[in-house]
């Protein structure tokens, strides 16, 4: 949910503000003279948005769609019985030296 209020009254619910972002997950724009001047989140939110932004997180995700829509990728049920059965070689070749 996003609230938008003015600054002077955020202000002075600073604390509550903080708490129901971090929370609850809810949004808030600040205004200034009704104008949206700033946005309040939640950290961790706020750190997934900025690392999207990122250049080198964009090529990755770009790169990894191109090769799934490649016919690259494969169910998850696969990738985990793939792993699975490394796990048990592992496990079997520590037990035998």
């Amino acid at each position: 949910m996003v609230s938008r209020l003015p600054i002077t009254m955020a202000r002075i619910n600073l604390g509550q503000l903080a708490k129901r972002a971090h929370i609850s997950g809810e949004y808030f724009i600040l205004e200034k003279d009704g104008i949206p001047v700033i946005g309040i989140m939640a950290a961790d939110e706020l750190e997934d948005y900025l690392e999207l932004k990122d250049p080198k997180v964009q090529a990755s995700i770009a790169r990894t769609r191109k090769e799934f829509l490649a016919g690259k990728g494969r169910p998850a049920k696969t990738l985990l019985g793939e792993l699975r059965t490394i796990a048990q070689r592992t496990k079997t070749s520590k037990r035998s030296k």
